[in-house]
């Protein structure tokens, strides 16, 4: 069997579903002043989202990438990831300068004003003034990522993940337990300072996802996927600890109860460095492997709760999740986009602070990443190549053979 052949059989459901999820949310928390962010996971316990995506990355990677190792070797394996960094790294720059652009063209055409009497600064609200002010200083560091912006600082934290999947790779060639010990000290190190990345020119801000603390959930992921830690067992005892861990966090993350009893919000000042997320603290680590454990048993066996009949609302609703979830580098750039124009229309229909406002902008949003899943599948399955059931036009009458044949050869190169 080849490695596509190898792949394609270990399509896990639980994981396109998962990062399915992931995305939603993600748009959630980036659709700015959306009361449904008031909602999600992350504010009722350490992590979010973005444990979510990353470490269903490493998963994705581990299949996506590990075969290209076991069967062609670390060199190959190696141009491989240096194919998908490349990847991501001109998705991120495109993505930024799109969404700058466009914020920018709208802003100074002074429009808000005129129309809608909107004094909103959306590039000031990204902090991306500096950008423009000074384009000869902040571009050439935007192509060296030595400038990265909060708002676009997952892709480049994905991009030196990645870079470290052939060093792993290596390690565990020759003991896998040496490669966890790698893990953790690079974690370790990110945890005590000894590694930062600049963010920005005219501070000391380090990029807001340190990614030599966050591979440590990247490879977790990328761990379970590979086989080299044991899938855990159904165990009564587990769930029961780990639903005391998911539930014991809420009133320290939920803000309601932090408004009512100020001492919480000092108690998580005083743990900040175990929930830090620049460095990812060891409390969000243990929030989300309990999430995720509730997650993996509430899935079934194999998933097999997804697997619901197809013509069930169930069995559309998981397979429309889990479309978004094999789209997720596509739909997480569009995310950022549409999230900066739903919130700009919204508020240009001075439904700012309304109900209906917030349904729109958040529910029309999400049916949005819906589509670009869909359009981004139908663009990577490449209909193009596929051979036509009859051909469109008929043949030229006189043709012959050898020309009709030729046809064919250049139909099916194409």
């Amino acid at each position: 069997m080849n490695a596509q052949t190898q792949i394609k059989k270990q399509r896990d459901p639980r994981l396109d579903f998962f990062r399915g999820l992931g995305m939603f949310i993600i748009y959630i928390a980036h659709l700015p002043n959306s009361w449904w962010a008031l909602w999600i996971p992350a504010r009722f316990g350490y992590s979010d989202a973005t444990e979510i995506f990353v470490f269903c990355s490493g998963m994705a990677s581990a299949i996506a990438f590990g075969k290209v190792f076991d069967f062609h070797g670390l060199g190959l394996g190696t141009a491989r990831i240096l194919h998908r960094m490349w990847q991501v790294y001109w998705a991120h720059i495109g993505q930024f300068l799109v969404i700058a652009s466009g914020l920018v063209v709208v802003q100074n055409s002074g429009y808000l004003t005129l129309c809608c009497n909107l004094d909103y600064n959306y590039v000031e609200a990204l902090n991306l003034h500096r950008f423009f002010n000074s384009p000869e200083t902040t571009l050439p560091r935007l192509l060296t990522l030595t400038y990265v912006p909060n708002y676009f600082d997952i892709l480049p934290m994905y991009i030196v993940i990645l870079g470290l999947v052939p060093v792993m790779m290596a390690v565990a060639r020759f003991s896998v337990p040496a490669g966890f010990v790698l893990s953790v000290s690079l974690w370790l190190l990110a945890n005590f300072g000894y590694l930062n990345l600049p963010a920005e020119p005219w501070s000391d801000r380090p990029w807001f996802f340190n990614p030599f603390a966050w591979q440590l959930i990247f490879f977790t992921g990328f761990a379970f996927m590979r086989g080299w830690i044991p899938a855990p067992p159904v165990d009564r005892r587990l769930v029961i600890l780990a639903a005391v861990l998911v539930i014991g966090t809420i009133p320290l993350a939920w803000f309601r109860i932090q408004e009512a009893v100020p001492g919480i919000s000092q108690f998580n000042a005083d743990i900040e460095p175990l929930r830090v997320k620049t460095e990812f603290g060891i409390l969000r680590f243990m929030h989300f492997l309990s999430l995720a454990y509730l997650a993996w048993v509430a899935a079934g066996q194999h998933g097999r709760r997804l697997l619901a009949t197809k013509g069930s609302l169930w069995g559309k609703t998981v397979h429309v999740v889990q479309k978004v979830g094999q789209q997720s580098l596509p739909v997480f750039m569009a995310s950022l986009a549409i999230a900066q124009a739903a919130a700009m229309l919204r508020d240009m229909a001075g439904a700012h602070d309304t109900l209906m406002g917030q349904i729109l902008s958040n529910g029309l949003g999400l049916l949005a990443l819906v589509a670009v899943a869909y359009v981004a599948g139908w663009f990577k399955s490449q209909p193009w190549r596929k051979q036509p059931v009859a051909p469109l036009s008929k043949p030229v009458s006189n043709a012959g053979p050898h020309t009709v044949a030729s046809q064919n050869k250049v139909l099916e190169k194409a």
